[in-house]
């Protein structure tokens, strides 16, 4: 009996062990499947939240976390900090670039396939007359009209470039004819690049060039055609002296000419191609008004029998800061130029003065024929002369006032000229303060008559 009771008692617990261990394993497996799925979700929901931020805002990722979906948005902001950043850099580097071709003296348009602007500098807009802004997307050969520009454009063959008239507008605004060069350069396919420049300076210099080496062969030809004509009459004709003797002076006026002439022109290329003159050399006024006395007084007697009813007046005696030699040259061209063109017998003063604000004024006031307004503008190119036949006969060269402005914006002095037909002409150079003094000795005032 206490056997049976203990068997049974051990059977019971051993059942009982057994049912809690059955029991125990069924709830373990349910909290592991429960555990996982707990996890599964809570992955899930990371994995959405990342997903909305990187859909919606990319800058609004959640700081560092655990697990993998944490380490996979670090190395993600990471990612696009240094992405921004390079961005960043190519912005920039862009907008350099894009303000290095605003500041360019060069047009340059970008087209896509269709022609169409995508941009363009300022350069380009002022010289083709668009808006840089409100044109984009236009078509150009739509905003600029002139038809060697269109056939070019449209040719597709720019191994050249092209001449082109500015738009009327833009000739208008700046007063003056404006010429352009146009090359295009194709990139990225079918892509466009507009490269423009404006050459009217350039041509009016090639025109300068041309018309100054034919004025200069033309003066040139003529005495030499007159030379040879007395050289071959002195071989071949009998002359009793009295004509030997005027042809050689008719060959020495010739061969006067042509010399001064050379050295109107080697003058002119000195100027041109020398420094600026020195600011510390300084010259009187006083030296220079009798030099130009002395030449002025022998030139009159040459041409006029008469002479000339010549004055000279220095009001304050300066000096002047440069290169004596530019500044006697053109004093003195001044004033032969005004004894050229007044008759005999007719009044040329001369004067030396200080202006209120103080500047000086070196004045030539003539009283010949004057001066029409419309040759006023054009005196100071070089050959250009009012009467051809007037200027040869007492021996110009044209040359004379170019030479005055030259040595004018050399020493940042203002040619003046104010003319009247039938009353005369008034030539002055005014020197800045910057470039006068006042003499070391004073000196009276100068009166000739």
């Amino acid at each position: 009996m206490p056997f049976r009771i203990a068997t049974f008692l051990t059977a019971s617990f051993l059942g009982g062990a057994v049912v809690a261990v059955v029991a125990g394993l069924h709830y373990l497996w349910l909290g592991a499947w429960l555990g996982a799925w707990l996890w599964f979700g809570l992955d899930a929901w990371r994995a959405q939240r990342l997903l909305h931020v990187l859909r919606n805002d990319a800058n609004g990722l959640p700081s560092r976390g655990a697990g993998v979906w944490g380490e996979m948005a670090e190395r993600i902001r990471k990612l696009l900090r240094t992405r921004e950043q390079q961005a960043r850099q190519a912005e920039d580097r862009l907008q350099e670039f894009l303000a290095a071709i605003q500041a360019s003296p060069n047009g340059v348009v970008l087209l896509d396939e269709q022609g169409r602007i995508e941009w363009c500098n300022q350069t380009a807009a002022g010289q083709f007359g668009i808006d840089a802004e409100r044109d984009l997307l236009q078509h150009l050969s739509n905003l600029v009209r002139d038809p060697a520009f269109v056939a070019y454009l449209a040719s597709w063959n720019y191994s050249r470039d092209v001449v082109i008239d500015a738009p009327s507008q833009i000739q208008a605004h700046r007063g003056h004819p404006v010429r352009l060069s146009v090359q295009v350069h194709p990139y990225a396919g079918n892509r466009r690049m507009l490269l423009t420049r404006d050459i009217t300076s350039l041509e009016q210099a090639e025109a300068m060039r041309r018309d100054f080496v034919a004025n200069v062969s033309h003066e040139i030809r003529t005495p030499l055609t007159v030379l040879a004509g007395f050289v071959e009459t002195l071989q071949t004709l009998p002359l009793d002296a009295e004509e030997r003797s005027r042809y050689l002076q008719l060959m020495g006026q010739q061969s006067h000419r042509m010399e001064t002439l050379v050295n109107d022109l080697l003058t002119l290329s000195r100027l041109e191609g020398s420094a600026a003159p020195p600011v510390n050399r300084w010259t009187r006024v006083r030296a220079l008004m009798a030099q130009c006395e002395d030449e002025g007084r022998g030139l009159s007697s040459r041409l006029a029998a008469q002479g000339h009813k010549l004055s000279f007046a220095l009001e304050a005696d300066s000096e002047i800061a440069g290169a004596a030699t530019e500044l006697q040259s053109a004093m003195s061209n001044l004033l032969s130029n005004a004894i050229r063109y007044t008759p005999g017998g007719s009044e040329v003063a001369v004067s030396w003065r200080l202006l209120p604000d103080g500047r000086g004024e070196y004045a030539v006031r003539d009283s010949g024929p004057g001066i029409a307004a419309e040759h006023i503008p054009r005196l100071t190119e070089r050959f250009y002369r009012i009467d051809r036949s007037r200027s040869r006969e007492t021996g110009g060269t044209g040359l004379g006032l170019a030479i005055v402005k030259h040595v004018a914006q050399r020493h940042g002095a203002e040619l003046r000229i104010e003319s009247t037909v039938g009353k005369g002409s008034r030539f002055a150079l005014v020197f800045p303060v910057t470039r006068l003094r006042q003499a070391a000795v004073p000196a009276p005032s100068l009166e000739k008559a």
